[in-house]
């Protein structure tokens, strides 16, 4: 178990990686030259760090990003430090539905293989806000987006890891704040209401979501006999744009736990590791913190409330989608 010495220290868990590991020594010595990975949200933070290194271990890497200007940057940046770098940027706005659609289908037509997908963009504590869709801002960006985009890109998947015999592998971005959600951990019954509303718990509603597709994802596959396995992953604690409606306050708070938190190359090195790492085969609905082994939350590990959140997703997706 990862305590919080081995968090503070650094020292390493049962991987043989902590808290202090990076994303490049995480995957020092992994080929990755016949697999591609989809990384949304990686044009900024640890999603761009994620990019970065798994381009550097010669994968194909597809950001997926709703600033392309911040994107086509990402991507010199990439290029310059790494000439043989293989990356492209794509249009996707994760609380749109029409926008992931769009986004799979001029993927698909790309007839590329997809061997990873890592659900890494999001937003944190909003002030509360509807999409177009009519759908509360932090919950669809962060699980029901990434949930739509996961399901229409499977079949992708599950055809190239029949082809190649390689096993494809599905991240998703949660986080320690799982924990601190609503009394009844998803607000089912008035996901898009503005009374009761806190910025905080609708954040930790959203990463207990990430953690229950997951899981609950990972038992289909298992069940249908697929190649590919599902995770989620606690990066830690990291100073990044995603903090940009909460700068003040997590700057305050950081002047008192500054021994916790993290800078990006260590905040991409968990995501790594579950993407690339040999050790992972066939390792699947398991949360990772500090590139180890961590049991979540009882409302995390609850498979009741795991197909209760995919059955509600897939209505709310059907009733907010435009024809």
């Amino acid at each position: 178990m990862v305590g919080i010495f081995s968090l503070v220290t650094g020292r390493p868990g049962p991987s043989g990686f902590g808290s202090a590991s990076t994303a490049e020594h995480v995957t020092e010595g992994i080929d990755a030259s016949n697999l591609t990975a989809i990384i949304t949200g990686g044009a900024s933070g640890i999603g761009l760090e994620t990019a970065r290194v798994l381009a550097l271990r010669k994968a194909h890497v597809i950001i997926g990003a709703r600033n392309m200007e911040s994107a086509k940057e990402a991507k010199q940046l990439i290029l310059k430090e790494n000439e043989s770098a293989r990356v492209d940027i794509m249009k996707l706005d994760l609380c749109s539905v029409n926008s992931v659609k769009s986004f799979v289908d001029n993927f698909i037509a790309l007839d590329l293989p997809l061997n990873i997908l890592i659900n890494n963009a999001g937003v944190m504590f909003c002030p509360y806000k509807k999409t177009e869709d009519g759908i509360e801002m932090q919950f669809a960006t962060n699980h029901l987006g990434h949930f739509l985009l996961t399901n229409l890109l499977l079949d992708k998947m599950k055809q190239t890891a029949k082809a190649t015999g390689i096993e494809g592998r599905i991240i998703n971005l949660s986080s320690i704040a799982h924990v601190y959600t609503y009394e009844e951990g998803i607000r089912f019954d008035n996901i898009n209401d503005e009374d009761g509303y806190s910025d905080k718990k609708a954040y930790g509603q959203s990463k207990l979501a990430n953690i229950l597709h997951a899981n609950e994802l990972s038992r289909r596959l298992k069940e249908e006999g697929v190649n590919i396995t599902a995770n989620s992953v606690h990066p830690g604690l990291i100073m990044t744009p995603l903090m940009r409606h909460s700068s003040f306050l997590m700057n305050f708070l950081k002047m008192f736990t500054f021994f916790m938190w993290k800078n990006v190359p260590q905040g991409a090195a968990t995501t790594c590791y579950v993407a690339l790492h040999p050790n992972l085969k066939g390792v699947a609905g398991k949360y990772f913190l500090d590139c180890n082994e961590f049991q979540p939350s009882a409302l995390a590990s609850n498979q009741l409330l795991g197909r209760k959140l995919w059955d509600f997703s897939n209505k709310l997706i059907n009733s907010h989608s435009k024809p």
